[in-house]
């Protein structure tokens, strides 16, 4: 069974100012099932031991507010911290994954394909221009330190938004990686990159 990667980011507790909210953006566990085959697959085993092993490094940060997808690989990432921590977290569908224009999975799969290699004024989609603002909506509306459980394009989206890079894939965060961002009124900034590595995404 393959561990966590090792991550240089720690949550931190308490707000570096007080204007300032810290926000860990997790990415889930290893899923179940690919893109291609499941549209909200659950964690395998493997992710299972992901989730418990960040939950573990994420544990002395806390407690602090939990917030995550309601897609179940996300949800399901964060039953590890939730039962550390005795604690809820607060389902958000803003932070859920990109939405695909269709159901059928190999058809969905083909046009997630398409929109990996692209930059955001490439995109002609109102629908998902609509996406990636309410990514930042939902993490700037986060008054409080926070662990957000997600996904590699919203992490992706809030990285861009934070370094003002308009590419779609900005890095490529592992399962349960870790990318700490700081929130100062409507804007957010990067604070540290999550583990990378070259996980497969469709």
């Amino acid at each position: 069974m393959s561990p966590v990667p090792a991550s240089p980011v720690r949550a931190s507790r308490a707000p570096a100012s007080p204007a300032t909210v810290r926000i860990v953006l997790v990415r889930h566990g290893h899923p179940a099932a690919s893109y291609l085959d499941d549209r909200d697959p659950g964690l395998d085993e493997l992710g299972h031991a992901q989730a418990e092993e960040a939950a573990g490094l994420l544990d002395a940060s806390g407690p602090v507010s939990l917030v995550t997808s309601p897609m179940r690989r996300a949800r399901e990432t964060a039953a590890a911290l939730e039962r550390r921590w005795h604690s809820p977290a607060g389902v958000e569908p803003k932070v859920a994954e990109v939405p695909a224009p269709t159901d059928e999975l190999v058809d969905r799969a083909q046009w997630l394909r398409g929109l990996l290699g692209s930059s955001w004024p490439e995109v002609g989609d109102e629908a998902l221009h609509r996406w990636r603002q309410g990514v930042r909506a939902a993490l700037t509306a986060l008054t409080a330190d926070a662990v957000v459980f997600t996904h590699y394009l919203v992490i992706n989206a809030a990285v861009g938004f934070a370094t003002g890079d308009d590419r779609l894939v900005v890095f490529k965060p592992d399962h349960c990686s870790r990318t700490v961002l700081e929130v100062h009124g409507d804007a957010l900034s990067l604070v540290e990159l999550g583990a990378q590595r070259a996980t497969r995404v469709v």
